[in-house]
């Protein structure tokens, strides 16, 4: 890199940019206003626009996203940056003389003979002269870096708007660039920039002129009835939710419904309503998706009893002198949202869930899948194998397998596809089935994200890996694996699911196993990509562990030998743990990774070798570690049948000894073919016995 010497940097003020636009997309106006502040602050940095202590904020209205910075400088600074030019040997003649390929470099950059001088590089000495490079103005910049922040920001599709050839996720309609109290000329997505914008759509009496980018957030709150700051907006609203639901009443509204709410108004107003109590005959999961999903609106809970009240709060954009007609107009649309799902419980359920699984066969899981009904015949199968494996019971999983699907062809399930499973678990009960077999029907789909509860009891459990693990098999087996970053199919989530409900429920099933019955259940319908799935399970797992603390080394000792039982793979990084912490270890994790070289080049080389024989070994230092490993093997091996991988590990650091002095006075690789491949073998032996529970070698840095 050429090395650059800078000037003092100028004087400093705040820069402002906002872009005015009709209502941006709810869901990603955060994510929106994040990633612009911080594309544009990364290329001032660059662009060394900034000085020491520079911050940004970052504002979002429904209708603008901003950022303020502090600390700019309205000229880069002046540089000098180092030039290279021919090497020394090209530079001069035999005379000593400048040659014209140096003369030519020095005129092309306006430079003496005096200011040459050297550097080193891998091809010789080389011509190196300083250059000035003049500093760059705001003005000539910040149109570019505020166009190449737009475009980098999370929009999946972007519109035209008017006759120009613009596009953006929403129409824009104004631009502000402050510097300090100067506007920066400048033109982006059509618009010349000014320092006039808008206040609230409709509480706001006009054009609004921010006359210094520092009063950005005051002008606008005083002038134009619009906080600014998304989260001071968001407090603002959490606040007023709160003293509107009053004592004893929990909010139900998670942090995506608040942003959402946020996202919609620039000052807002909260609002109590009611709805009819006979709506609450109908699940609560299905009222509180009508009033958060359709309306954006807030249910509220009685902390006291757990139950759903009739009441419910809404975030206006205005704050009416009279609300009772918003409140009226919000509580007749919420009224016909919960008519219309107290409807669709009440239709679904003259039907049996049991009676609606034959009409899967009319529903395509996958075009090359089959139906959903193959795919339930599959689940249940597979469930019965896994549950007679968990000694669980079989008709119970095989039933609940049965029925997993079967809600799919409900009337509220397809106008809320988020309650599939929750609504099989009601209707299963209308239905009188046991509560065991409707339980697994809800939790069948857990963990549905990271994070997520597991599926609790053995049939839930035995349904849930069933129905992964078949998502899996098949989609591996017709060849649509993830790739990259893409996942549509949610495979990776399946495979994080089935390793979870492995490990924290401590399931003593092989993954050989279960994946080898995955594909059976298809009838060779698929392709058998076992080994590719077994892979990309390992693959997950060994992510999973390092999120749970474990260092890559430990991991990949312990997954780099394809564990079959995954439940027991903490156990055994806990055990490398403990053994990292021996005294002996790092010596003999080195000595393992050079058995392991010494083997593959052997192998590499045609050698064969089987168990050691100590008749066959003729120094005493191989017959030390022949007699160690031997002594130390019969002390391990209950141990590790017994599950204590510590134990297991511990035993054989009594080996560091004879190992060291084998390595020390021993030639493996010699001429006389029956020692050499009995020194292979005694090599062979340590490194079977040692690595059961990890392969120590990796742990070698």
């Amino acid at each position: 890199m050429p090395k650059k010497k800078t000037t003092k940097a100028p004087a400093s003020e705040t820069l402002l940019v906002e872009l005015l636009t009709e209502e941006l997309p709810p869901k990603s106006l955060r994510a929106l206003s994040e990633v612009f502040g911080a594309v544009v602050l990364g290329d001032l940095t660059k662009g060394k626009f900034l000085t020491k202590g520079a911050v940004a904020r970052t504002f979002a209205t429904p209708r603008r996203i901003t950022v303020q910075i502090e600390r700019v400088c309205g000229r880069s600074p002046d540089e000098h940056e180092d030039k290279k030019g021919p090497t020394k040997k090209d530079a001069y003649d035999a005379s000593g003389n400048p040659t014209e390929k140096l003369l030519g470099f020095l005129r092309k950059y306006g430079a003496s003979l005096e200011s040459v001088r050297y550097e080193q590089l891998a091809k010789g000495e080389v011509v190196v002269i300083s250059v000035p490079v003049s500093g760059r103005t705001l003005d000539e910049v910040l149109s570019k870096m505020v166009e190449s922040a737009l475009k980098t920001l999370p929009i999946p599709k972007t519109m035209r708007w008017g006759s120009g050839e613009a596009q953006f996720v929403r129409p824009v309609h104004g631009l502000v660039m402050l510097h300090g109290s100067r506007v920066v000329p400048g033109v982006v997505l059509g618009l010349e920039s000014s320092n006039r914008t808008l206040g609230h759509r409709f509480l706001s009496g006009g054009p609004i002129t921010v006359k210094d980018a520092n009063g950005y957030a005051t002008v606008l709150r005083d002038k134009g009835t619009v906080e600014v700051a998304f989260a001071r907006r968001r407090e603002q609203i959490i606040e007023a939710l709160g003293r509107a639901a009053g004592k004893g009443v929990e909010l139900v509204a998670g942090d995506a419904l608040l942003d959402e709410i946020t996202a919609l108004v620039e000052s807002p107003a909260v609002y109590a309503a009611e709805f009819s109590a006979e709506f609450l005959a109908v699940p609560e999961e299905c009222l509180i998706l009508s009033m958060q999903q359709h309306q954006r609106y807030v249910p509220l809970r009685d902390k006291a009893t757990g139950k759903l009240l009739p009441r419910f709060l809404f975030v206006s954009n205005i704050a009416a002198s009279n609300p009772r007609e918003i409140v009226r107009g919000n509580e007749r649309v919420l009224r016909a949202r919960l008519a219309d799902a107290k409807f669709f419980y009440d239709q679904d359920r003259k039907t049996k869930l049991a009676d609606r699984v034959p009409r899967l066969a009319n529903v395509i899981y996958h075009n090359k899948l089959g139906s959903q009904l193959d795919r339930v015949e599959r689940i249940k199968k597979l469930s019965g194998t896994i549950a007679r494996e968990l000694k669980a019971d079989v008709s119970s999983a095989e039933r609940a397998a049965w029925l997993s699907k079967a809600d799919l062809l409900t009337e509220m399930v397809g106008e809320f596809p988020e309650l599939q499973g929750v609504m099989g678990r009601y209707y299963a009960q209308h239905d009188g089935e046991p509560k065991e077999i409707a339980d697994a029907i809800e939790q069948h789909y857990r963990p549905r994200f990271a994070g997520d509860e597991l599926p609790k009891g053995k049939t839930a459990v035995t349904v849930a890996l069933a129905d992964k693990l078949d998502a899996l098999a098949g989609l591996f087996g017709i060849g649509q694996t993830p790739t990259g970053d893409k996942d549509p199919l949610g495979l990776r989530r399946a495979a994080l699911g089935v390793i979870r409900i492995l490990i924290e429920r401590d399931l003593p099933l092989s993954s050989h196993e279960l994946i080898n019955a995955s594909f059976a259940s298809y009838n060779g319908r698929v392709g058998d990509a076992h080994t590719d799935l077994q892979m990309f399970i390992l693959d997950r797992l060994s992510g999973f562990l390092r999120d749970q603390g474990y260092s890559t080394l430990e991991v990949d000792s312990v997954v780099s030998l394809h564990p079959d039982q995954i439940n027991l793979v903490p156990r055994q990084l806990e055990a490398v743990r403990a053994f990292n912490k021996l005294p002996e270890a790092e010596s003999l994790a080195a000595a393992n990774k050079r058995v392991v070289n010494i083997l593959k080049q052997a192998a590499n080389k045609g050698e064969s070798f089987a168990n050691a024989e100590i008749d066959r070994l003729k120094e005493p230092a191989e017959r030390a570690l022949f007699e160690a490993l031997k002594t130390a093997s019969q002390r391990a091996a209950p141990l590790f049948k017994q599950g204590d991988y510590a134990g297991y590990l511990k035993t054989f650091s009594v080996l560091k000894s004879p190992v060291d002095a084998f390595f020390d006075s021993v030639m493996v690789m010699v001429e006389d073919r029956e020692l050499r491949q009995n020194r292979l073998a005694l090599l062979a032996d340590l490194r079977e016995q040692m690595n059961r529970v990890a392969d120590i070698s990796k742990l070698a840095a």
